[in-house]
């Protein structure tokens, strides 16, 4: 009798301990067979504006990345993969942003209803679902988390991570985007340089020439006088749109002739607009730009 009462003694603190467990374990992410912990404490952002540094819920700082980032006008797909692709990089950055380009630019409710006007209710609907239905859904590489970089329009080719910043990055290689030549308008564009500028930049220049391109027609190299550029160093220097570019030089200067608009890395926004125009989901959109990446949930 006495066995059987601690046995019952025993099977009761068990099943205490099981109810409090839940309490003190940290969420899991699960992927194929591989585990990876997160708090429920890690799903506050931290984001620095103005040099105050706000606490806000992750799905409700989503709600001012996405249209800030990507057109709210846009197929739902597309804000599906913006919010996909925000929410992998704020987590990639261990939920610590700020609100430009640096990291991800974001505007507070006022700011969005103030810019929408009468069509904030419709808009921030859009969004809201956009958020909901893809929640605490984030991209994974290898066990890791994809660093989900992301950019306006491409040359009808995305860069290689390698081509345009220093390392290789498996899931951040060049693919095929030739929807953004159909989505954007203005995805060639023009920016002339009278030589007072250009010497004020590179100095006196008696030689300029585009020396070789990557295989996705993104300028590797350019030689000034007797040095050598990249080609995200003369984009830079001029604040180009793009280092897919070309140089035509006059009596008056040089004139830039631009495909595309940003680093040209990971997912490009147009392509993802017109990938969802053709009937694509935002699964297939992300798994198109970030090569062997696979969605998971936080």
């Amino acid at each position: 009798m006495k066995l059987k009462l601690k046995l019952i003694g025993v099977f009761l603190f068990l099943l205490f301990m099981i109810q409090l467990m839940p309490q003190f374990l940290p969420v899991q992410l699960i992927i194929q067979n591989s585990v990876r912990l997160f708090t429920e404490e890690e799903k506050i952002v931290y984001l620095s504006r103005n040099g105050i540094v706000e606490e806000i819920e992750l799905e409700k700082y989503l709600m001012g990345v996405v249209p800030s980032e990507m057109p709210v006008t846009f197929e739902l797909e597309a804000l599906k993969a913006q919010a996909v692709a925000a929410r992998s990089f704020v987590v990639s950055r261990n939920y610590q942003v700020d609100d430009t380009t640096s990291s991800q630019v974001y505007k507070d409710e006022e700011t969005l209803r103030s810019q929408w006007q009468e069509n904030y209710e419709a808009y921030a609907a859009k969004i809201q679902e956009a958020v909901q239905s893809t929640k605490n859904e984030i991209l994974m590489y290898d066990e890791q988390i994809v660093n989900a970089t992301f950019f306006s329009s491409s040359n009808g080719k995305t860069n290689n991570a390698q081509d345009y910043w220093v390392s290789a990055v498996p899931y951040l290689v060049s693919v095929d985007s030739p929807w953004d030549h159909q989505t954007k308008e203005d995805n060639t564009r023009s920016a002339s340089f009278n030589w007072s500028e250009v010497n004020a930049l590179l100095g006196e220049v008696s030689l300029i020439e585009i020396m070789s391109y990557y295989d996705n027609g993104y300028v590797k190299e350019v030689l000034v006088n007797e040095t050598y550029y990249s080609g995200r160093e003369i984009r830079e220097m001029f604040q180009l749109s793009s280092s897919a570019f070309q140089i035509v030089q006059n009596e008056e200067g040089l004139v830039f002739e631009t495909v595309g608009s940003g680093h040209g890395v990971g997912m490009s926004q147009y392509g993802a607009f017109g990938m969802a125009l053709e009937g694509y989901n935002y699964q297939e959109i992300l798994k198109h730009y970030y090569q062997g990446a696979e969605i998971a949930g936080l």
